[in-house]
């Protein structure tokens, strides 16, 4: 009988996983779902699993933290141990964190097959570690489910065969369909004594922007530049807070918290009337909120948001950040369409995708 194995190992994976998960058990796939523990304090995993309804992991593998090198050899060392053990009939993984890539590469030197959620996107931007992990699972997986039209585009012109690659749309924009109604029922803006649509939300987590002390203070001086015009509140990443002491910066106007789980955040999203992010997922979630985005990039790898969406790039310095922010506050030149297949249906015709499959090997072996 064939064996599904999901993988989640940090917060992304969550939103993107969860709907994958709940149409396979719908169905009655025989499945089991693995967390690396890549992100594992609560806020950053167990909440988000609660607030998800996703299952609990039917094997934790409890990784946490180190270098990229060292993350990756744990995850890729206990992820064999558990496939030699269980023999999935495929691996599944998304997005593009250090455990996609470990567990695809186990996968396959295993010849067990892979498939990728979110395939296809890229920055062409080979710095960010993301970048990297991002290539290299697409060209070890055997089906790849992308979920806007640069992606097929990317893999076509990387060589990968058209028969692999299946428009399915964004299964990120699925869970946040799913729970949207409860995110503002929780006025989650209520508890920070802030205004529906009159305040900015912030994000800020990639090493390229908080690990270098220069830029970092180019982002403090735009964001304290922009917090002169609206209330900003910022939830800071774990990995965030250790440069912001660091480099003893201040955000000045600007309401520093800790980490939110998924419903408080997506409710403050939803009402915000900025946001301004490193991020790519938020700058996907945003397009589907119809709030403007400014992303604290010079590049981003899904440009469906930059093209229908509400988003903008504003780059990591000062006046980059300033401008751009001035300008979605004034609706310069947004134009928002719905991409294509942001419906909340992307699980269901990945799913679809992984049945038949499922069903030809069977039938093939």
């Amino acid at each position: 009988m064939s064996l599904v194995c999901n993988v989640v190992g940090a917060r992304p994976n969550f939103m993107k996983m969860a709907p994958v998960v709940k149409e396979m058990r719908r169905r009655g796939v025989n499945q089991f779902l693995v967390h690396t523990g890549q992100h594992y304090d609560r806020q950053m995993s167990a909440l988000f699993f609660e607030e998800l309804e996703l299952p609990a992991p039917d094997v934790y593998l409890g990784i946490g933290g180190g270098s990229h090198a060292e993350q990756t050899a744990r995850i890729m060392i206990a992820f064999e141990t558990l496939c030699l053990e269980r023999r999935p009939s495929l691996v599944v993984v998304g997005g593009d964190v250090n455990s996609t890539l470990a567990c695809a590469l186990v996968a396959a030197k295993l010849q067990i097959p892979v498939a990728h959620l979110e395939a296809g996107l890229r920055s062409f931007d080979r710095s960010m570690p993301e970048e990297v992990n991002r290539v290299l699972t697409d060209h070890l997986a055997d089906l790849l489910f992308t979920s806007e039209p640069s992606g097929k585009e990317n893999l076509l012109r990387e060589g990968v065969p058209r028969e692999r690659i299946f428009f399915v749309g964004n299964c990120m924009i699925d869970s946040l369909r799913a729970h949207i109604e409860r995110a503002l029922l929780r006025r989650p803006w209520e508890r920070f004594k802030l205004n529906p649509c009159a305040y900015g939300l912030v994000t800020l987590h990639r090493p390229s922007n908080v690990d270098n002390e220069d830029i970092l203070r180019q982002i403090s001086a735009g964001l304290e530049e922009v917090s002169k015009t609206i209330p900003l509140l910022f939830p800071v990443h774990p990995r965030t807070r250790k440069p912001i002491k660091q480099f003893n910066l201040g955000f000045g106007g600007t309401l520093m918290v800790g980490p939110l789980g998924y419903l408080d955040f997506l409710g403050l999203m939803a009402k915000a009337r900025l946001v301004l992010t490193d991020s790519g997922g938020i700058q996907e979630e945003t397009t589907a909120l119809g709030v403007p985005c400014v992303t604290l990039r010079d590049n981003t790898e899904r440009p469906v948001t930059l093209y229908q969406g509400t988003n903008r790039l504003g780059g990591n310095s000062r006046a980059g950040i300033v401008q751009a922010a001035r300008a979605a506050l004034s609706g310069d030149g947004t134009i928002l369409r719905q991409p294509d297949l942001w419906d909340g249906k992307a699980a269901c015709r990945a799913v679809d995708v992984i049945d038949r499959w499922l069903s030809q090997k069977g039938q093939e072996a």
